[in-house]
């Protein structure tokens, strides 16, 4: 007896992700179960039966750039299903349910079970049995489990980079983000599945691999009940994933997404300095050089610790590429202020600072702060640290030129009649090498100019 056909089968689905890393990953698996199930994927501007937006919420713009999503898919096709997943669906429950443009609202605790939810409400759609707010409202509780809900990939989204989720979740609560009420608390993938899974992508031909999460650092920090509500980050249950992931065949290199300086330890750079596949490129968030700041962001470490923390990481690795992100013009952030930043920032001497502009996030303590700061300020501060960062980053990349260098290659792109192959260093340093034979997934050595 054949088994039954999935109602998804040979329906035209079109996806499109917002957001960072966690949520590209998610989108990935949620794609893999969908191929599972027959679907036929077109591109996000074709006219499909299904558009999914995954949505993001980090800040303002992101939600209106979500909503602006949801809506031009449902122009495209007025008779397909379109499903809001993700965080902007978490952060603004009532307006997503009242949006007419979205059909179908998935949390973020439930995007493991999109087969099974898209089957049940197209089906119930056919048999005109679908009250939409009644049906949407199942899948949006984030906090009514508390287990880490895993979705896979097997294949890579990139040419030979593999972005992996190993945590997701939030107990930080600095005052300026929404994450943690938009991703429930801290939840951590199981050793063995993530190992599995670098196992496959690594008969896919991956070479490297990224470990990402909502926050790093807290990795494994639920699976022990007397520290569930300590701050202490110590870094065991990570660095003996790092050690496990790079037991594997195959897997040249192994990244960290960002990671918490107080996880710096003697004890945890050690490790890492002993695992020839780590890249020495580590991203430790800052937000802010200034203590008076720190505070106001509840940030957990002061910009001393977090100097101690780079100067371990440079003491155990070889130039490592350190970079980071920096808010400017935070609500209460004097000139003075700013001014302790831009020296102590001068003093980290970063490979790179990603600079934000701070805008106000509904539903956060940073909102109603006072003292918020002129948007033509802001502006003149981000211009400031752009260009210290763009400096630093150049003098860097100065220091190895004549070394010859390993590059994972990326890409082939075309440039002036020939052909020109993309990647990065291990410290991710792009560059572009010529050949005339196709080098895309090999690791060669260039000379750095």
């Amino acid at each position: 007896m054949s088994e039954q056909k999935s109602i998804l089968e040979n329906q035209r689905i079109a996806t499109l992700t917002l957001g960072c890393k966690v949520n590209q990953y998610e989108t990935d698996g949620m794609r893999e179960l969908l191929e599972q199930a027959g679907v036929k994927f077109v591109d996000f501007e074709q006219e499909a039966d299904v558009y999914l937006v995954n949505t993001c919420s980090v800040t303002n713009m992101a939600e209106r750039k979500s909503r602006q999503m949801l809506h031009r898919a449902k122009k495209k096709n007025p008779q397909a299903v379109v499903v809001a997943v993700g965080c902007y669906v978490q952060t603004m429950p009532e307006e997503v349910l009242e949006d007419l443009s979205v059909d179908l609202v998935i949390g973020n605790n439930r995007k493991k079970d999109i087969v099974g939810i898209l089957e049940e409400f197209l089906e119930n759609r056919s048999d005109g049995q679908c009250a939409a707010n009644t049906y949407n409202c199942q899948w949006l509780d984030i906090n009514q489990k508390q287990a880490y809900e895993s979705l896979s990939i097997s294949h890579m989204s990139e040419h030979t980079r593999a972005y992996i989720k190993i945590q997701d979740g939030c107990n930080q609560f600095c005052s300026y983000c929404i994450i943690p009420y938009v991703r429930g608390r801290i939840r951590s993938r199981k050793p063995e599945e993530v190992v599995e899974e670098v196992k496959k992508l690594a008969q896919a031909g991956c070479k490297e691999v990224v470990l990402t999460g909502i926050h790093l650092s807290s990795y494994g920090k639920d699976w022990k009940d007397e520290e569930v509500n300590s701050s202490r980050l110590d870094g065991t249950a990570l660095l003996q994933l790092l050690q496990s992931v790079s037991s594997v065949d195959g897997i040249l290199r192994i990244r960290l997404g960002s990671l918490e300086p107080r996880i710096i330890t003697d004890e945890f750079v050690a490790g890492l300095a002993s695992l020839t596949k780590v890249c020495p490129h580590f991203h430790l968030s800052l937000q802010s050089a200034c203590n008076e700041t720190l505070k106001r962001m509840n940030r957990k470490y002061t910009i001393e610790e977090y100097m101690e923390s780079c100067e371990k990481l440079r003491h155990a690795f070889d130039r490592p590429a350190l970079t980071t992100d920096v808010i400017v013009g935070f609500p209460g952030e004097t000139e003075e202020e700013f001014e302790i930043t831009c020296r102590n920032l001068e003093k980290l001497n970063l490979y790179e600072m990603h600079i934000f502009k701070y805008s106000k996030r509904r539903g956060t303590v940073a909102e109603s702060l006072p003292n918020q700061v002129p948007e033509e300020e802001k502006s003149r501060r981000s211009d400031i640290l752009l260009s210290m960062t763009a400096k630093q980053k150049q003098e860097y990349e100065a220091s190895f030129i004549g070394e010859r260098l390993q590059v994972l290659v990326e890409e082939k792109v075309e440039k002036n009649g020939a052909d020109w192959y993309v990647g990065h260093t291990e410290r991710y340093m792009k560059v572009e090498v010529c050949s005339e034979k196709n080098i895309v997934n090999a690791v060669v050595e260039h000379l750095f100019e």
